[in-house]
């Protein structure tokens, strides 16, 4: 049961991820409570799901697991990309419901942003797993908020502006967009992180129970 959990995990994290890569060329604003205006791509929708998963991994079956998916998702990834430079080359027929320009207009731009996104999410993830297990081995498993927190808002933080420099510097979005999509990018993200504390309390607990675990205790697969 606890392999084929963490599959269905690894499923949900893989589709977070490669579907945030195909849909960021869509932008929209968010104004909760005429507080701040995020402007933000929809694509960051579905991507703060990649870091609690990672976070429920780390917590339950350990660093090394954590490290498994993050590497698959890159594959995942660039295969997705590879698919999608494909389907772009293929030339449509003349009675095809999505023509050429429709279809390079909406994806053509994909394998720059995915190679941009790869690149972020690479370091983004790593740091966010290595900072997770130093506050899990300082605190010996105690407090889990301090470590999910912490460690989100610093692999955020470069993921947000690793991704903007490198969409910028490769002309897929323009420079005059940096400043705002860096501040409402990071911050949509801090917000989703606090939010999802208790999720991830919820989701921890629940394995605790099942599988009967202590405080820092880890589910160990390749045993």
């Amino acid at each position: 049961m606890a392999y084929k959990i963490y599959m269905v995990l690894a499923a949900l994290f893989i589709t977070s991820l490669v579907v945030s890569n195909l849909i960021f060329q869509k932008f929209f604003y968010w104004n909760p409570f005429g507080i701040f205006r995020f402007e933000i791509s929809v694509g960051i929708l579905p991507y703060p799901m990649t870091f609690l998963i990672t976070d429920v991994i780390s917590e339950i079956y350990g660093k090394k697991k954590a490290n498994q998916v993050v590497v698959i998702g890159i594959f995942a990834s660039f295969f997705s990309m590879a698919i999608i430079y494909l389907a772009n080359v293929v030339p449509a027929i003349d009675t095809s419901p999505v023509d050429n320009e429709i279809f390079t207009k909406v994806f053509g731009l994909s394998p720059l942003a995915v190679l941009a996104s790869m690149m972020a999410y690479l370091f983004a993830q790593f740091v966010d797993i290595k900072i997770f297990h130093f506050w899990k081995a300082y605190t010996k498993g105690k407090h889990l908020w301090l470590r999910n927190n912490f460690s989100t808002f610093s692999s955020q933080f470069v993921d947000t502006l690793t991704v903007l420099v490198l969409l910028c510097s490769f002309e897929v979005l323009p420079w005059s967009m940096f400043y705002s999509l860096l501040l409402s990018g990071f911050l949509f993200k801090i917000v989703i992180a606090i939010l999802d504390t208790p999720l991830l309390y919820l989701c921890v607990g629940l394995f605790r129970k099942r599988f009967k675990l202590k405080v820092g205790e880890e589910i160990d697969l390749d045993a």
